[in-house]
């Protein structure tokens, strides 16, 4: 669908719809996909299984050979192994959303997992999805994302994904749910490495009242007009 094997980069903050769009639409590119996050995240379940103090950072990079990302049958790297056990399910977690983000900001673990990731995206046509992607990890990919969307709008996607209403509990776990997004775009931001920013020669799509459909679409549109071959000029052979 595209004309050569492009990486493209796809940043934004929690909720922001990474993970799922950027599945989509390289699918939709013939792409393989991976969500750097799942690398923290299973870095956070993996030092709260050992009790490794979350903000160690030392001793965080040490766990990075015990953690591995395989892909399924159709190239997304969205299965996760930490020291040989599958936990997929256990960390995407509510426990895990909560400490993740603690853990994202040592230095010794970013920069432990920084040639891990630029591994995966080594022989291109991939869509990488993260929060320091255009910025830090891949400053040269060919195509530089960042979905935003506002934190209300995050946070209503992030009750939808866990099932939780507005109502539920007189509204406690969904006023949970919008505190740990505030809370980690803080950190997040904030952080000395690599904090969440948007790349200069980012292509900004911001998915409020989008459909997924809709953001998708989007994310493709923008992959293949940046990466279009001007037409030659009049009299070129």
């Amino acid at each position: 669908m595209t004309p050569r094997p492009l990486v493209v980069a796809v940043d934004g903050p929690g909720s922001s719809g990474k993970s799922t769009v950027g599945a989509l639409a390289a699918e939709r590119l013939g792409f393989r996909f991976c969500d750097t996050g799942l690398f923290y995240r299973a870095a956070a379940w993996l030092a709260l299984h050992r009790h490794v103090p979350l903000d160690d950072g030392p001793a965080l990079a040490a766990l990075v050979p015990l953690l591995e990302l395989e892909s399924d049958r159709r190239g997304r790297y969205v299965r996760v192994r930490a020291d040989g056990r599958e936990v997929t399910a256990l960390v995407h977690r509510p426990s895990i959303d909560r400490v993740v983000s603690e853990v994202a900001r040592q230095p010794e673990l970013r920069a432990a997992l920084l040639s891990r990731q630029r591994v995966l995206a080594r022989d291109g046509s991939i869509v990488v999805a993260g929060r320091d992607i255009g910025t830090v990890v891949l400053p040269d990919a060919d195509v530089k994302i960042y979905l935003d969307a506002s934190l209300a709008e995050r946070a209503r996607r992030r009750r939808l994904e866990r099932g939780i209403r507005d109502d539920e509990r007189d509204g406690t776990e969904a006023r949970l749910v919008l505190d740990d997004l505030r809370k980690r775009d803080a950190i997040d931001s904030g952080r000395e490495m690599a904090p969440l920013r948007i790349a200069r020669d980012a292509i900004v799509i911001r998915t409020d009242g989008f459909e997924l459909s809709e953001a998708v679409d989007a994310v493709v549109r923008a992959v293949l007009e940046r990466t279009r071959e001007p037409a030659p000029e009049a009299g070129t052979p």
